[in-house]
């Protein structure tokens, strides 16, 4: 492609954070559209790229066989020209930091999928495992994973190797998922159905346990105050072996399971300045903030399907609760690289339908195996 298809994107635009750089060259790497990102992390206090941004970008390019300019820790530009995506040898991203393996799995993970290679990936992702500012890993492993293998069939496995906490990081993860064959189903999920069950987990590393019982008790007397029954409840409370965990740390993540199989999420991390039952608290506002909306997705996993529903062929309808700054900025962004189309369509409970007619998107034709002996 030469530099007159090149697509700028500004990185001040609404949420002006790092989401816009991870959407943006996923995509870019997808769809094979080189692009150039200025303003990078604009409202963020630095601006610029951080050591987590810098190893994700790093990541995707590799990934991608891409030609990547500007990478370097504070910039507020890149260069991100795209080439073939490969999963054909185990990559490796850290930041060295406590900087969030979630977030690295968020820009690496649609390029895995739609890779020209028949072979499952191999990632490893280094860095922290339960951060403030992006989802925890439990968060990652029980609801965000769940519904990629209910509603799109998917097969990622992901295994926590070690838990890394702020501010030594440390923390490991293995994720592997075998490439799709064809374009991604459109899915509708606009029907929540009835509460099952509120699963949940307080955990401690390097910490005393009864900080956990804490947030356990907490959580439940919270969740029940809240109209929820007690029946319906169950929180576990697990103390971290010190071999399966870098630093310390606390906190407590809630997801609430429906029979029509929706999952929504709530969760919150300990700090040396909060107690345990106001860290308890915030998860379950967010839990019930959720629940009470009316929607099947809560609202982290509402921003992060939207690169998934602009990718799907045919017509998506998810049911939500109010678009958060970080979904609104995922469709600014999908719809600027790609020919999906979203739709918002507020209901009288509150709720909001979002629909999004998707590109079909597939992958390169995969070359088929050499045959032994040829």
């Amino acid at each position: 492609m030469s530099d007159l298809e090149r697509i700028t994107i500004d990185g001040s635009v609404l949420e002006g954070g790092g989401q816009i750089l991870r959407n943006s060259v996923a995509l870019s790497a997808l769809l094979s559209k080189p692009i150039t990102i200025e303003n990078i992390r604009h409202n963020r206090r630095p601006p610029g790229l951080k050591n987590q941004h810098a190893a994700g970008l790093q990541l995707a390019a590799e990934i991608s066989s891409a030609n990547l300019i500007g990478c370097t820790l504070k910039s507020s530009t890149i260069h991100f020209d795209p080439g073939r995506i490969s999963t054909s040898s185990p990559y490796l991203a850290d930041p060295h930091t406590a900087g969030s393996t979630t977030l690295l799995l968020q820009i690496s993970l649609p390029c895995l999928l739609f890779s020209d290679s028949p072979e499952p990936s191999d990632l490893t992702l280094r860095g922290g495992t339960n951060a403030d500012h992006a989802p925890q890993i439990d968060y990652t492993q029980q609801i965000f994973l769940p519904f990629l293998r209910w509603h799109y069939g998917l097969e990622p496995k992901l295994k926590i190797r070690m838990r890394g906490y702020y501010p030594k990081g440390g923390g490991e993860i293995y994720f592997s998922m075998p490439p799709i064959q064809g374009p991604l189903p459109s899915i509708t999920l606009t029907n929540r159905g009835n509460l099952k069950i509120i699963r949940g987990k307080a955990y401690v590393a390097g910490l005393r346990r009864s900080v956990a019982s804490q947030m356990r008790t907490s959580a439940i007397a919270q969740l029940t105050a809240s109209g929820i029954s007690r029946q319906l409840i169950d929180i576990e409370e697990v103390q971290e072996r010190e071999r399966d965990a870098v630093g310390s740390g606390s906190g407590i993540v809630l997801w609430a399971e429906t029979d029509e199989g929706c999952l929504l999420g709530g969760s919150a991390i300990g700090l040396k300045s909060r107690s345990p039952t106001s860290v308890a608290e915030e998860a379950v506002k967010e839990l019930v903030r959720n629940l009470e909306h009316g929607g099947c997705v809560d609202e982290y996993l509402q921003d992060q399907i939207i690169i998934f529903l602009a990718l799907a062929q045919g017509k998506s309808t998810v049911r939500t609760g109010p678009l958060t700054l970080h979904t609104r900025t995922g469709i600014w962004v999908a719809e600027k690289l790609t020919n999906a189309k979203f739709e918002v369509e507020e209901q009288s409970d509150g709720s909001i339908l979002l629909s999004c007619t998707g590109i079909g998107y597939t992958a390169p034709l995969r070359s088929p195996p050499i045959a032994p002996g040829a």
